[in-house]
């Protein structure tokens, strides 16, 4: 696993435990090699978003047992794949974004001032 540092090079803070996120299931969005998807930056899920998502082929609502995934709604947080983000932004429907439960890894796509201009917190 990378070291757990978020887009400021501090402790990567955790995204969510319920609905559990991460590439490694631990509330994180902790990343490594392993983890081609780059599932690296918080967010937070907007209807539009969602459906957007089912849209593009990536159906995060229907629950999935098999997977001990429940399916998101609007409201819920979850570690997101960085290219994805950047084409709901493409598709002007990017959620927000927790800055800092976001890994320093989502920065090789998706620069920081971008994702700044959808920040979920104050950052002063």
């Amino acid at each position: 696993m990378d070291e757990s540092l978020n887009v400021f090079g501090e402790p990567l803070e955790p995204c969510s435990f319920d609905p559990v996120t991460g590439f490694f299931r631990n509330g994180c969005c902790d990343t490594s090699d392993e983890d081609l998807g780059s599932h690296t930056v918080c967010t937070l899920m907007t209807i539009d978003f969602l459906n957007f998502s089912v849209s593009a082929g990536n159906d995060l609502v229907t629950p999935r047992p098999q997977w001990g995934f429940e399916g998101l709604k609007p409201g819920d947080t979850w570690c997101l794949c960085a290219s994805r983000w950047l084409e709901a932004y493409r598709a002007g429907v990017p959620p927000l974004v927790n800055l800092r439960a976001t890994h320093k890894r989502a920065l090789e796509i998706v620069p920081l001032e971008l994702l700044e201009r959808f920040s979920s917190e104050s950052e002063d």
